[in-house]
């Protein structure tokens, strides 16, 4: 699994204009091919801050959505609205983590 974070950090006034696009492509997103999690984040010191959190089924997946036509569209009208340039990491789990939950101790 991949885990993909993108960090954006938009003009004040595009704020509005950039949800309502989210909102109204999210579903199409979350439910393309390899993509079983998409979130998207706000800084709480920073509104004009913001992350988008999504889990792929492999690196694969994620280079057929970053190469679609659906995400050049999109992309192209999001890029405008950005006052910083954005970043971007491809992550996988270290087969080390442990679900929160999951650990016991002894007594």
């Amino acid at each position: 699994m991949i885990t993909r974070i993108v960090k954006m950090h938009f003009r004040a006034d595009e704020i509005e204009s950039f949800l309502a696009t989210f909102e109204k492509q999210k579903e199409f997103i979350a439910g393309f091919e390899g993509c079983s999690h998409l979130e998207l984040l706000q800084d709480k010191n920073d509104n004009c801050h913001f992350f988008t959190y999504s889990h792929w089924k492999d690196e694969s997946y994620l280079e057929l959505y970053r190469k679609s036509d659906f995400f050049r569209g999109i992309w192209s009208v999001v890029k405008l609205k950005f006052d910083k340039k954005p970043e971007a990491w491809s992550l996988i789990s270290p087969q080390y983590s442990v679900a929160v939950g999951s650990f016991q101790t002894e007594n």
